[in-house]
């Protein structure tokens, strides 16, 4: 990876680089890297091989700027099966998101047969040409192989993501932070119109039965719904082998602001 890294360590924090600029206000933080961050650190204090992260959420409650970042993270329960830790994002002080992680052990699958959706059929991101303008997802923030539908477009929705920035400078991604990384595209993916984005989501949760195999992962809208100014959104998620997972969130009807407006104070 050559691309600008999303942040950059000091100390016991992390500096946002210019490339962590979100769609809603120029002086703040894209939600994706709030939610990256969040599961890299958890990851990297409290991850174990024998430990599946199997469910990753995270509530996002102010709009962060460009202050230097700090997470901190507790240990809630450490037992034989089951481990949940918590983290919060401070930036300039401030708390401005909390994630929980459940990590369960990894063992032997139960006998039997239950059912489950069948594996999409779609083309290979290696099969699939860029697009004539080649254009990518928010100007290169990550790389995309469109399959069908798309932001603005009716009818289903399915792409390929692969992330082309390390999270921190110097760290390679982990399976496990691609997948924390890319989790908060369910909800533009999910919850964007024919007359564009119009919902801010407030929080993420992936569920995770297994971790990618790849650095390609496979979005599918499963559903959105809203009342009210209040939308929900849910995407399946893939590998190049299979189904790996889902992602869901909870948005608010949102207006971008302009160019040099003053940083907002609240994201909800």
């Amino acid at each position: 990876m050559q691309n600008e890294p999303f942040f950059k360590r000091d100390g016991q924090f992390y500096v946002p680089q210019p490339s962590c600029r979100g769609p809603w206000n120029p002086q703040s933080l894209h939600g994706r890297v709030i939610v990256g961050l969040l599961g890299c650190e958890i990851e990297a204090k409290h991850g174990s091989p024998d430990f599946m992260p199997a469910r990753l959420t995270v509530d996002m409650y102010r709009l962060p700027g460009f202050d230097p970042i700090e997470v901190k993270t507790t240990v809630i329960r450490d037992g034989n099966r089951i481990r949940v830790v918590d983290a919060e994002f401070i930036s300039g002080g401030v708390s401005m998101a909390r994630a929980s992680v459940q990590f369960l052990k990894r063992t032997e699958n139960s006998p039997g047969e239950s059912w489950h959706r069948p594996n999409w059929e779609v083309p290979k991101p290696a099969d699939i040409e860029l697009p004539t303008d080649g254009r990518q997802g928010m100007g290169g923030m990550w790389a995309m192989r469109p399959i069908t539908g798309g932001f603005g477009q009716p009818g289903p929705r399915k792409t390929w993501m692969s992330e082309v920035r390390e999270m921190v400078e110097g760290v390679p991604l982990t399976p496990f932070q691609r997948v924390s990384l890319a989790a908060d595209f369910s909800s533009p993916f999910a919850n964007s119109s024919t007359e564009g984005l119009g919902y801010i989501n407030s929080d993420v949760t992936v569920y995770l039965h297994r971790l990618p195999a790849t650095e390609w992962i496979g979005f599918e809208v499963a559903d959105h719904h809203a009342t009210d100014g209040v939308a929900i959104g849910e995407c399946w998620l893939y590998d190049e082998q299979g189904p790996i997972g889902q992602a869901s969130c909870a948005a608010l009807a949102q207006r971008r602001l302009t160019p040099g407006a003053p940083p907002a104070a609240a994201k909800a």
